[in-house]
């Protein structure tokens, strides 16, 4: 019997990631933007996890045919880049919208402080290593922004290089699309308060506790400069060929639905298609109607 095929997401609907999308060459200026901000999707946390469950049938589903596809020679594969102050959720979105997808067509990696290996070589090369394969939906919990983020605000790397760092950037995200891989970067937009709830939060549960730094304390006291730090970075680094997407991330149910839709969106503009058979179907299937 024929699988039964998800819904697919209603053409009636805005396509969030034309709201969510910023200016290619545009300051964003987040602090005109709030955090908890919904401009569209579903109306409560209630009717957001419905909604969350229902499209990642469809997510799986494509998925599958992408995997699919690209066993039988399409290159077309997807990176999804989550950036975001502590706290934003980019683990949460990890577990929430990806742990419904298959995760033999998936590749998820967490960026840390370089190790020293990794210092003796370019920026881009630790991330060169584990971009997905064709097929593949690659996942990156912090990413090669990093290197302006985190570098620009702390000092780790001299200005001239920081600056140099960006059109590098747009230069490697180019050729990642040039070579089939569709580039989805999403800002979590996280609030000043709610970042501080949340850090109490895990102080108040020793479950918890695994997750802080007193670091974290350090970096809310550079707060506006981490701000300025992603404003110019997604200023310069976010172009037609690999924009950003600024999700509002203080409600956690609502950036769980719209990374899930913004990913949804653009699996769903691929179209993947499963390959046809290479070998008689019906002469295998008669043969396997003779054997014992």
């Amino acid at each position: 019997m024929p699988r039964k095929q998800p819904k697919r997401t209603d053409d009636s609907d805005p396509a969030l990631r034309d709201l969510l999308r910023l200016p290619v060459g545009e300051r964003p200026g987040l602090d005109a933007h709030p955090a908890d901000d919904r401009p569209a999707g579903p109306d409560g946390k209630a009717a957001a996890r419905t909604a969350t469950a229902e499209l990642s049938e469809r997510l799986a589903d494509l998925q599958e045919r992408l995997w699919a596809a690209g066993t039988a020679g399409d290159r077309r594969r997807i990176l999804l880049v989550l950036q975001g102050m502590d706290t934003s959720g980019k683990g949460g979105t990890v577990r929430h919208v990806i742990g419904h997808l298959d995760p033999a067509g998936c590749r998820v990696r967490a960026f840390k402080a370089p190790t020293e290996e990794e210092r003796r070589h370019d920026f881009l090369w630790r991330v060169r290593r584990v971009l997905p394969q064709q097929g593949e939906i690659g996942i990156f919990d912090r990413s090669h922004y990093e290197d302006v983020l985190v570098a620009r605000v702390h000092g780790l790397a001299p200005p001239t290089e920081i600056e140099s760092r960006y059109s590098r950037i747009n230069a490697f995200e180019q050729e990642l699309t040039d070579a089939g891989t569709t580039v989805v970067k999403c800002f979590l937009h996280l609030s000043y308060g709610e970042q501080k709830r949340r850090l109490l939060a895990r102080l108040d549960n020793p479950d918890k506790h695994w997750k802080f730094s007193p670091e974290d304390i350090e970096d809310r006291a550079l707060w506006p400069a981490f701000q300025e730090a992603y404003e110019i970075a997604m200023e310069r680094c976010s172009t037609p060929a690999a924009p950003w997407y600024r999700v509002p991330a203080d409600h956690k149910w609502y950036r769980n639905w719209a990374i899930g839709r913004l990913l949804l969106e653009h699996l769903e503009q691929l179209d993947p298609r499963y390959p046809k058979a290479d070998f008689d179907v019906a002469e295998c299937r008669e043969r396997l109607l003779r054997a014992p």
